[in-house]
């Protein structure tokens, strides 16, 4: 099989389900003019803006004059902490009420930088705020799974160009995380090894669809992904949770974080959108050791800053399918400089 030119399905390892690739629809990833948006030039502090230092969020509440990062309950939570268990049954109606709380991450005081534009020290902290919201919010009892997330860009709904991301912990797991725990269970029964840490052996040896690595984390185009510029960021050594990194694997896993956000940058000139996850061991004091840590991104973009990738037609009634490999795609990733154009072009 020619990945590069045959029509063909490949297997979501993590969620059991297939996506169809069809390469020969597009044998480049620049076909077609490559438009670069004008990047906006945002102030350092916006007096208009509710998440930066000392400005007024909804209902009166002042932010502190914080310096680093800064983290508070969401001010309009998706899901609340008092809500009561409750279940409706009725035939072929179901429902049932959903308990937790929501928190707002912002990565830093300065309006205008993105986790790629930000001090390698800086991004270490974020990291480490991930991990001391995951472990405070995780030892509630109510708190069965911790996500982790952030929305890039207001293609993907971001409101607000603050950096910032955002913390949904609730008593159920959600169904896309469950499904991954699932698939991975069942391979570490059966063979008594971790899922991603095997496929990330065979991704490393292979090297066509990684992007960047360091000694402790790799960056890489999953075989199976769905959107063109798609990536994870896997821990090479077997972690359940991120609050198992050591103080080095922390600044390893910040320059991934921050390497692939300037390659993505640098894809098409303009500050990339996207949505990231965390997925990782639930808090709910059970074993996992399937579990295998790793972040998600899914980013939009197709041909340039405008083009972007829609799921329509025969993929929202079918399956997904996409035109660029995941080989092609890590390797136009992997080519990118790992200096941001901003700064390149001084």
């Amino acid at each position: 099989m020619n990945f590069n030119e045959d029509p063909h399905r490949r297997l979501n390892i993590l969620t059991g389900e297939w996506v169809k690739v069809s390469p020969h629809r597009t044998k480049r990833p620049w076909n077609g003019q490559v438009e670069k948006l004008p990047l906006e030039k945002m102030p350092e502090y916006d007096p208009g803006c509710y998440l930066c230092p000392g400005n007024e969020r909804s209902g009166g509440v002042k932010n502190p004059d914080y310096k680093e990062t800064f983290v508070f309950n969401n001010d309009f939570m998706a899901i609340l902490p008092e809500t009561e268990p409750d279940t409706y049954d009725n035939g072929l109606l179901q429902a049932k009420t959903e308990q937790g709380l929501c928190r707002v991450i912002c990565f830093s005081p300065r309006h205008d930088l993105t986790l790629a534009l930000m001090e390698p020290s800086d991004v270490q902290r974020v990291v480490k705020l991930w991990i001391s919201q995951y472990q405070e919010l995780g030892a509630m009892d109510f708190i069965n799974h911790v996500q982790i997330f952030e929305n890039r860009g207001a293609v993907m709904g971001c409101s607000n160009p603050h950096p910032h991301g955002q913390i949904w912990a609730e008593r159920e797991v959600p169904d896309l995380p469950a499904k991954e725990l699932e698939n991975q269970k069942t391979y570490y029964d059966k063979n008594g090894s971790c899922l991603l840490c095997d496929y990330l052996e065979q991704e490393l040896s292979d090297g066509s669809r990684i992007v960047y690595e360091n000694e402790g984390f790799a960056v890489l185009v999953p075989f199976w992904a769905v959107w063109p510029y798609e990536t994870m960021i896997l821990p090479k050594r077997h972690m359940e949770s991120i609050d198992q990194l050591t103080d080095k694997e922390v600044i390893e896993l910040a320059d991934a974080v921050k390497t692939l956000g300037i390659k993505y940058d640098n894809l098409f000139h303009t500050r990339f959108p996207y949505s990231m996850g965390i997925h990782q061991r639930p808090t709910d004091g059970g074993e996992y050791p399937e579990a295998h840590f790793h972040f998600h991104y899914y980013p939009p973009l197709l041909r340039s800053a405008t083009v972007k990738k829609f799921m329509v037609g025969y993929e929202m009634l079918a399956m997904p399918q996409r035109d660029i490999s995941a080989e092609t795609a890590a390797k136009t990733l992997r080519e990118l400089s790992n200096i941001h154009f901003s700064e390149s072009e001084e």
